[in-house]
C-alpha cells in the first residue's frame, strides 16, 4: 500500500454544554479539513461532560440516531471526511449512563466502541455512572484502504485490546482519552501511547482534554514508536499525513505480530 491520508488529533475541553460544544467541534473540524485531514479523532466525552460525574448525565445522554451524531454527520458530509468523537450514550439501566465513542462519515454512523475498561483507578469510579460496554467484535472502520480502530482512554493501559485491534487488520488505532492529571499522568500517556504504537507496528492517534482536568498532549505515533505531531495544552488541532505503507515496511524489518506465541482471548 502507498501514499498518505491526513489523520487529525483536535484537543479541547468538553462542558456542561452541549450546544457549545458542536460549535467548538465545527470549528475544529473545518481547521483540521483545511490542513488536509481526512479522519479526525475527538476526546472523550465531547458531547457533554461535568466535573464531577453527577445526575446530570443520565439526563443529557443521547442515543446513537440522536442529535449529536446528527450534527457530526452533517460536519462530515459538509467536508467530505470522517469524524471520531466521545458520545454520553443513554443505557438502559436507570441512572447509568454508556461511555461511547462514535465513528461518523458523510452518510452516518460507520462504527460505534463503547468503553471496555472504566477508570475505577487513581480515586476515580468511573463506573458509579457508567456502564461498561460488552465484549464484543473490535470496530473498525476504512477510509480509502486504511483500516481505522477505536479505543478509549483507560483501555489504553490494557495491552491486550490494542493486541486485539491489530488482529482485525488495522492501520490505525484511534484514541478518543480524558486521561486525568496528577503525579506521572502525562509520563503515563505518552509512554503507553508510544508502547502500543511499538509493540503492534502501527500507528496510533490520540485527543485528549487540555488542562486542568486533562494533561492534553494529544499526539500521533508511527508504527516504529515516533511521534510525528502533537499539541501542547491548547484548544487545536494536529495533522499528520500518515504513510500507510509504513505498516508493512516496519513489519517486514520488525515481524513481532507474525512471531508472537500468544493469542489474545476474553476473560468474561
Amino acid at each position: 500500500m502507498t501514499g498518505s491520508i491526513g489523520v487529525a488529533v483536535a484537543q479541547f475541553a468538553p462542558a456542561a454544554d452541549e450546544a457549545a460544544n458542536l460549535e467548538t467541534i465545527d470549528e475544529l473540524v473545518d481547521r483540521a479539513a483545511d490542513r488536509g485531514a481526512a479522519v479526525i479523532v475527538f476526546p472523550e466525552y465531547s458531547s457533554y461532560f461535568i466535573d464531577p460525574f453527577d445526575e446530570s448525565l443520565s439526563v443529557h445522554a443521547q442515543n446513537l440516531d440522536g442529535p449529536f451524531v446528527a450534527a457530526l454527520t452533517a460536519m462530515a458530509a459538509r467536508r467530505g471526511i470522517h469524524i471520531v468523537a466521545g458520545l454520553l450514550e443513554r443505557s438502559t439501566t436507570a441512572g447509568r449512563v454508556r461511555n461511547t465513542v462514535v465513528a461518523v462519515g458523510p452518510e452516518g454512523l460507520v462504527a460505534h466502541y463503547r468503553k471496555l475498561h472504566l477508570y475505577d483507578a487513581f480515586g476515580q469510579r468511573e463506573s458509579d455512572w457508567v456502564e461498561a460496554g460488552d465484549l464484543g467484535d473490535p470496530q473498525t472502520f476504512d477510509v480509502a484502504g486504511v483500516r481505522f480502530a477505536l479505543m478509549t482512554c483507560y483501555d489504553l493501559r490494557f495491552p491486550e485490546v490494542a493486541r486485539v485491534l491489530a488482529d482485525t487488520g488495522a492501520h490505525v488505532i484511534l484514541v478518543a482519552a480524558e486521561w486525568v492529571r496528577g503525579p506521572l499522568k502525562e509520563h503515563h500517556w505518552r509512554t503507553l501511547m508510544h508502547a502500543r504504537a511499538i509493540e503492534n507496528t502501527l500507528w496510533l492517534a490520540g485527543a485528549d482534554h487540555p488542562p486542568p482536568l486533562g494533561v492534553g498532549h494529544s499526539l500521533i505515533i508511527d508504527p516504529q514508536g515516533v511521534q510525528v505531531a502533537s499539541i501542547g495544552t491548547s484548544t487545536d488541532v494536529a495533522v499528520a499525513h500518515i504513510d500507510v505503507g509504513a505498516v508493512e515496511r516496519v513489519r517486514r524489518v520488525n515481524p513481532a505480530l507474525r512471531l508472537r506465541r500468544y493469542e489474545v482471548s476474553p476473560r468474561g
